[in-house]
């Protein structure tokens, strides 16, 4: 999840997205955050269920699998964070050049994939313009699914997360549609629901190319049973137009993502939009996001700001005026390396050592925020344990 402007490039790895009050820019789809119970659909294993108030809180989202074990949106990354006892698993999806759903952190797959060394692919390395922003590489929208289903997947960044390159070139690219399959027979087998939290990729982009991401990924939904109010599976976008979308092809639950206080979407950037999300996480612009979506994806940084140091700074108001919206939280995203956290909880010099993530944990929950995204899914749940109802904080 990351998207818009040089962020995208960076490991990292965030989310942006968002809409503002009801004071103009784009027209607001149907929905309510207070739509959140059971309806039609839900996907095969464990019945119908309820709705996503009805997950464990706070919920532990397997941030494009179980990255920091394996590489990221494989099959074999999916199935880890749900070994690991996931409650949500998150994929990313970008189109093929035939109109196919695959997910990939981005459309660019130089750094997820061995296309570099594919002779016959060498042509096809170019330099786009995707939002706004030059990329070189290999592009998606570039490839057939017979094409791209010959490459294998690697470790998006190896210097981090070097025992993650064992695992390269063991899982291709897989199509959403396998995800939605496979989804259901792990439900058939465990009983229960397998959660999903799906972004559609830059989707203004794709549908100036004529890709569009949503009424694909609608008809899917609808196929596997996904498509309803209590189905099991969250839409997210860094584009509000994109959820507004979705709003109207489909009931499943929605989330807007919220990238840094000083960011615009790329949606509202080519409607000549000029709020920000600085105006998106004021009241009125949560009251406009809860008129199409049931929660936002901020970066944590919009809930506990670090400063210049890196240190943990006063926490925001962001948590309570969501949700007097009736808007949930799932901010993005917690790592146990030191690099990845505040200056407050690291350890030691070297950046790719753990630090002590439970504490970064403990202080994100104290918060009240209703899920996390996390790339170690079971620190992220023996964490969470203390703060689920009838534990105690420190149990």
């Amino acid at each position: 999840m990351t998207q818009g402007g040089a962020a995208r490039r960076t490991v990292l790895g965030a989310a942006v997205v968002a809409a503002g009050g009801a004071f103009g820019g784009l027209v607001a789809g149907g929905g309510s955050a207070a739509a959140a119970g059971s309806g039609h659909g839900g996907g095969a294993g464990g019945g119908r269920g309820g709705g996503f108030r009805d997950l464990p809180v706070p919920t532990v989202i397997g941030h494009r699998g179980a990255s920091g074990y394996r590489p990221e949106h494989t099959l074999g990354s999916y199935q880890l964070a749900l070994d690991l006892g996931a409650d949500v698993v998150e994929q990313d999806l970008v189109p093929t050049r035939d109109g196919h759903l695959v997910c990939r952190h981005e459309n660019e797959i130089g750094g997820t994939t061995d296309v570099a060394d594919h002779p016959g692919f060498a042509s096809r390395k170019t330099t786009k313009t995707v939002d706004g922003v030059a990329v070189t590489g290999w592009f998606t929208e570039d490839f057939t699914l017979a094409e791209l289903k010959t490459l294998r997947a690697k470790e998006r960044i190896p210097a981090v997360r070097q025992r993650n390159t064992l695992y390269d070139g063991r899982w291709d690219v897989p199509t959403f549609e396998e995800v939605l399959r496979w989804a259901d027979r792990e439900g058939r087998r465990r009983g229960k629901r397998v959660w999903l939290h799906v972004e559609t990729k830059h989707p203004s982009y794709f549908r100036g190319l004529g890709l569009g991401l949503e009424e694909p990924l609608a008809k899917l939904l609808r196929r596997y049973g996904r498509d309803g109010r209590g189905a099991p599976v969250f839409l997210q976008s860094f584009e509000p137009s994109s959820i507004q979308r979705l709003s109207r092809l489909v009931s499943s639950p929605r989330v807007v993502l919220l990238s840094p206080a000083g960011t615009r979407p790329w949606d509202f950037e080519l409607a000549k939009d000029p709020r920000t999300v600085a105006d998106l996480v004021r009241p009125e612009g949560l009251r406009w996001i809860a008129g199409f979506a049931q929660g936002i994806g901020p970066t944590m940084d919009l809930i506990l700001p670090r400063d210049a140091s890196g240190k943990l700074g006063a926490p925001t108001t962001l948590v309570a005026d969501a949700h007097a919206q009736g808007l949930i939280l799932h901010p993005y995203t917690a790592r146990n390396e030191n690099t990845f956290l505040p200056a407050d909880y690291r350890k030691g010099t070297d950046p790719t050592a753990y630090g002590d993530a439970f504490a970064a944990f403990k202080t994100y929950f104290e918060q009240g925020i209703d899920g996390i995204f996390t790339d170690h899914p079971d620190t992220g749940l023996l964490a969470a344990e203390g703060f689920r109802p009838g534990r105690g904080v420190n149990a």
